[in-house]
Parts: structure tokens; C-alpha cells; sequence
């Protein structure tokens, strides 16, 4: 929230589940280059929001991707990919 945003936007997020989990927040452009992580590290269970400044990049729509892992290496547990509009 806010969406659209100019120039930073926050980006909450929940974890669940029992102990600590591997979280990647990341942010990729329309041709799907990753232009920020926001997120990449173990987290514990709870509540969590970040911050997200666009100021340097161009306006346009851009996609935030949560991805959560209970840290074995395998496939990930949860992923979510959602939009969010930049406007200069």
C-alpha cells in the first residue's frame, strides 16, 4: 500500500508455521528482471511489512514475488506473485 505509488510503497507479508523459514521478497520489471530484493533471509513466524523505493526506476507496472521455503533445498512451500503500478 499505496497502489499505484510515488516513489515508495510498503509491502506487508506473513509468515506461518513452526520455527523459522527462508522468505525471498523480490521485485522484477515487466520482462521479468529482478530490478531489487527487498527480503532474503530466515524469518520467524509473525507479521512482517518492508519498504520499497522505486524512486529510481522508470514508471510502469512492476510485480513483487514472495516466496517461502521451510529451508530444505526443495521446491518452495508458498509462492505469490503480485502487481503494483509506479507513477512518476
Amino acid at each position: 500500500y499505496p497502489n499505484p505509488f510515488n516513489p515508495s510503497t510498503t509491502i506487508g507479508f506473513r509468515v506461518s508455521g513452526l520455527g523459522s523459514r527462508w522468505v525471498k521478497l523480490s521485485v522484477y520489471d515487466l520482462l521479468g528482471r529482478e530490478v531489487a530484493v527487498l527480503v532474503n533471509e530466515n524469518k520467524l513466524p509473525g507479521l512482517y511489512s518492508v519498504a520499497f523505493d522505486g524512486g529510481r526506476l522508470a514508471s510502469g507496472m512492476y510485480f513483487y514475488r514472495l516466496q517461502i521455503d521451510d529451508g530444505n533445498g526443495l521446491d518452495p512451500q508458498f509462492i505469490s506473485t503480485k502487481k503494483m503500478l509506479l507513477m512518476k
